[in-house]
């Protein structure tokens, strides 16, 4: 009885270093990976030291200083009430980040639910499930976001909960299909085999061979996250209370031609961030499966 256990081990353990040696050559031999990954390290410490780095209060207002271009008071200039915008930008590091990581949170921990329980009970639960997310699919992201903050009020919270629901059915789908392809090896069939209960081969033997596309996933799914915040607030959607990278943008919509500095460096922050995150998606997919190098991501 004990042979099965024994062999399985050993045959995960390799596997588990051959994972581990792969992910750790996405920063020896994938420049871009490494590059993108400095900029999303670079802008956690600013949202973490934005009380250290930021040479003014974000909402100090100085109706004196307003719409400075770029000097060596402000650094990016001051905006239309005289707030400094790169003082703004560096704190507005914190609101952009949260609604991206908490709406990839909530949403892949349904989604990864809906996708294990539909691909390994199958039948008509796996065509519940799946229809239901293709309802959710047929409506655009940004247009479903709409309708929730309409509904529910304009707050950073509605817009993470909004993003969120309009995501699950990409990390369902995903799982599902890892699901389906795990359930059938030998290992997980010599489990069950040996009176497994069927919680134990999900979350401990199927789960965890299924995280790799995941964390993908989650990495190009916070960029997206930024993204459509970018836009709500952009279309005046957005928690005017807080003051996130698009908030920022928006506010220097109107001053375009006369101070560009204001919208400029929320913009170049996003572009940024968004760049990084996803150099460092495509490196993890590179690592994790290098079958998928140079595919296109979806």
């Amino acid at each position: 009885m004990s042979a099965p256990v024994v062999t399985q081990g050993a045959a995960a353990a390799p596997g588990a270093r051959r994972q581990r040696f792969r992910f750790g050559r996405l920063f020896k031999g994938n420049r871009a990976a490494q590059a993108g990954a400095v900029v999303v390290v670079l802008v956690v410490l600013m949202a973490l030291l934005a009380p250290f780095v930021a040479p003014y209060e974000p909402e100090a207002i100085d109706l004196r200083a307003r719409m400075q271009p770029p000097s060596a008071a402000h650094w990016f200039g001051t905006d239309e009430l005289g707030r400094d915008v790169l003082s703004r930008v560096v704190w507005g590091a914190r609101p952009s980040l949260l609604v991206g990581l908490v709406s990839v949170a909530m949403a892949s921990l349904v989604g990864t639910l809906l996708g294990l329980v539909a691909g390994y009970a199958g039948g008509r639960t796996d065509a519940l499930i799946m229809r239901l997310m293709d309802i959710v699919l047929a409506f655009p992201l940004l247009l479903l976001a709409l309708v929730v903050l309409s509904l529910f009020g304009q707050s950073l919270w509605n817009i993470m909960v909004a993003v969120a629901v309009a995501s699950v059915p990409q990390y369902a789908r995903v799982v599902r299909g890892s699901v389906l392809a795990v359930k059938r090896m030998e290992y997980v069939e010599a489990v069950a085999s040996l009176g497994a209960g069927h919680l134990r081969i999900l979350f401990r033997h199927v789960l965890g061979n299924v995280l790799a596309p995941l964390i993908v996933l989650a990495t190009v799914r916070v960029a997206a996250a930024i993204t459509v915040e970018a836009a709500l607030s952009f279309l005046g959607f957005g928690d005017p209370s807080a003051a996130t990278w698009g908030n920022i943008v928006a506010t220097g919509r109107p001053y375009l031609t006369n101070a560009p500095w204001i919208a400029t460096l929320g913009g170049l922050a996003i572009s940024v961030t968004v760049l990084g995150l996803n150099l460092v998606g495509d490196g993890l997919r590179d690592a994790m499966d290098p079958r998928l190098k140079g595919g296109v991501s979806q």
